[in-house]
């Protein structure tokens, strides 16, 4: 009898640790938003402008692109902790599965800053590890390793952009826009017309132009590696701010399959 009564009293425990763990992954900040920071990480105008960027093209694709920013990622893996999160907040639109989460785990006195993209499911091919790698190490940590907290982020989500660029489109902005239904051939044309003004710029310039005109070109072909069709260059859909700050409501049902790739700073 004193056994069952002990091995219940551990069923019971471990049930009780498993309840607890789950409630310590947050709830989506209200009204829903896509930049959820919960630390104080971005200030509120760097927060805004991510937020209209992240919307916008949200409104405009249909793809959801979060940021979360967490005091602690209470024991789990950054991979484990993003993927947990994302299916919690249901990110993506299901069905779809094109919710992407950029994780942060601000660096502390006593511990090092964490940092993890997540793509759903639907946007693994596109988002691959290989890709979300090389953002979070040649733009978001540097950026970061110098207190530049939205140069960073600012760039992950501009490359993230251009990377799905045209991998899900919403019915209801096509219809609503028809001049964005451009042929392949144009928006080819327009990706190498910008890549060769770079090229021609940089070596105009020499060794004097910035670090970031000499990244660009870089991110851009990291986009066009990252899918298996050619992509528009997106630059002018999303600096106008088209699509508008509308209202946002949540996730919508999207899955994780346990892709991505993260980094320490």
């Amino acid at each position: 009898m004193k056994k069952i009564i002990i091995v219940l009293s551990i069923i019971i425990g471990l049930f009780g640790i498993v309840a607890n763990a789950q409630d310590n992954f947050p709830e989506p900040m209200e009204p829903p938003r896509l930049v959820n920071d919960f630390t104080g990480f971005l200030n509120q105008n760097e927060q805004m402008n991510l937020e209209q960027k992240l919307r916008t093209y949200n409104n405009q694709t249909s793809t959801q692109i979060y940021i979360v920013v967490v005091e602690s990622l209470d024991g789990y893996d950054p991979n484990d902790y993003a993927v947990r999160l994302g299916e919690k907040w249901g990110m993506g639109q299901k069905g779809k599965d094109n919710g992407l989460l950029i994780l942060i785990k601000p660096k502390t006195a006593g511990s090092k800053g964490e940092v993890y993209i997540a793509p759903g499911y639907g946007l693994e091919a596109s988002v691959t590890d290989i890709a979300a790698k090389r953002i979070v190490s040649n733009g978001i940590i540097p950026h970061f390793k110098k207190g530049e907290n939205y140069k960073g982020l600012d760039l992950a989500v501009n490359t993230i952009i251009q990377i799905t660029q045209g991998e899900f489109t919403s019915e209801q902005f096509v219809s609503a826009n028809p001049e964005r239904k451009k042929t392949r051939g144009s928006r080819l044309f327009g990706i190498i017309s910008f890549l060769l003004f770079f090229i021609i710029m940089g070596r105009s310039r020499g060794s004097k132009h910035s670090s970031v005109g000499r990244s660009l070109p870089f991110w851009l072909l990291l986009g066009m590696m990252g899918s298996g069709h050619s992509r528009g260059s997106g630059f002018g859909d999303f600096s106008s701010g088209s699509g508008g700050f509308g209202g946002f409501g949540g996730g919508g049902g999207g899955s994780f399959g346990g892709g991505g790739a993260g980094g320490s700073w």
